[in-house]
This record gives structure tokens, sequence and C-alpha cells, in this order.
């Protein structure tokens, strides 16, 4: 009987993989049997190290996605069946007190190159009449207004639309089209956040599972999606959030 999370023969291509929930992400897809590319603006070299030296295979490639369209052309001849939007950047600062630059840097990265790096690879899958999954990583904020990051707040609830509508148009073709969003998790991101004491104790206490999450809890959820037991799941965003959004 075949393993419904069994990945191999799969190839994934992971945006920003270099460390966090990215590296994660690429390590846990390797370990599932995914020869895994990792695409950035970093270079990814820690991270397919360590896919390799645990027998797995990877390679780094240096991708700018502060352009928005830096995806067109990345998928032609790679045979790239899985694609992970990991990539995005954050800017804060009062709504009334927010640029026009901040807007546009974080709209280009988290939301316009997703899209148009998901189109790329679509329009590669089915040129060669194939399947494939896609997994976008969304946030807590794409429910959740937040404070002081209006674009990112805004980038983040655009990504589950865009989930849905891309499911909605690729389900019946092949293409599986899903998102993970993470809490509160252990990333150099949070590490401000970790450190003073009053507002992680405030986070905590909302937490049902009474911990931060690690980036391999995003990373196991973000292999299920990719693998056949997810086969019949679409347009799904799943909250891996240690129960924060129930509280």
């Amino acid at each position: 009987m075949s393993n419904p999370f069994d990945l191999s023969g799969r190839r994934a291509l992971v945006t920003s993989a270099n460390t966090g929930i990215g590296q994660a992400i690429a390590l846990a897809l390797a370990q599932a049997g995914a020869e895994v590319i990792c695409a950035g603006r970093r270079p990814s070299d820690e991270t397919v190290a360590m896919i390799g030296s645990a027998g797995g295979v990877a390679t780094s490639l240096l991708v700018d996605f502060s352009d928005p369209m830096a995806g067109q052309g990345l998928f032609e001849g790679r045979g790239i069946d899985i694609l992970i939007n990991n990539a995005g950047i954050i800017r804060r600062n009062d709504a009334v007190d927010f640029t026009e630059e901040d807007w546009d840097d974080v709209m280009d990265v988290n939301l316009k190159a997703l899209f148009f790096t998901t189109q790329a690879f679509a329009r590669a899958v089915f040129a060669v009449g194939g399947t494939g999954a896609v997994v976008n990583i969304a946030s807590l904020l794409t429910f959740q207004g937040g404070i002081r990051v209006p674009s990112y707040t805004a980038a983040k609830h655009g990504v589950a639309g865009l989930t849905k509508l891309l499911a909605n148009e690729w389900a019946a073709s092949g293409i599986n089209v899903n998102a993970v969003a993470p809490g509160y998790i252990e990333t150099n991101n949070t590490a401000a956040l970790r450190e003073d004491p009053a507002r992680s104790g405030a986070i905590l206490d909302r937490i049902p599972a009474g911990r931060w999450g690690q980036a391999s809890d995003i990373a196991g959820a973000v292999v299920y999606l990719c693998t056949p037991a997810a086969g019949y799941v679409h347009g799904a965003v799943l909250n891996v959030d240690g129960g924060w959004l129930a509280r």
C-alpha cells in the first residue's frame, strides 16, 4: 500500500528558504522525499547543506521577489510540481504616518509577487499536462487587524482571497491551492516580542497550547497539504496557531 504522505519523485520550490519557517519547510519537504529548490534574494546554502547531510537533494537559487515579476520564467523546464510561497516582508508604523513606499514594498512582495509567481507555476504545470500543489503562507493577520502593520494586514487578507480564487479555478485541473496561517512562532522576526516579558506573557496567556510555535509546526502542515493525503483539500486556510484564533 502506498504512503499518502510520501513526496518521492516530486520537485518543490520554496521561496525564502534560507532561515526560519522557510528553512523548516524545505527540510520537511526533503524529509518527505521531495527534491527542493530554495529560491530567494539571499543564498540558502545552510538549508541546502542541512538537506544534503540528511541524504536529501536541494539547490539554492537567487531570486529577488521585491520584483513582483521575478517568478516569470522560473518554472519552465525545471519540472517543479510544488510551490511554497513563503517570501514576505513587514513594515511597521501608525496608519496616519504610513508611507506609500512602505505600502508598495510590502504589497509587491507579499501579494503581487505571490500571485504572479503562482501564475507562472500554473502555466508551466498546465503546459506539460501535469498536476501540482501550491501552499501560500498566510498569517493570523489574515483574520485579524493587528496594529501598525496596514500593508502587511491587507496583503495577508489578500493571500486568503487569492488562495480561494485560484483553488476555484484550478481544482478541477489538477492543482491544489491552499494556505497555512502561522501563529506566534519562534523565529528571528519574533525575537523582540519574546524578549519583552510583558508582551510575551500576554501572548502566551492567549495561546491555549501554552507555548510559542516552532517553525517545524508550520512545516508539518505545509507538507501535508502537498501530499496525496490532501488531494481533496482545495482553498483551505489552515490555522497553525496553538489555538490562538479559537480563544
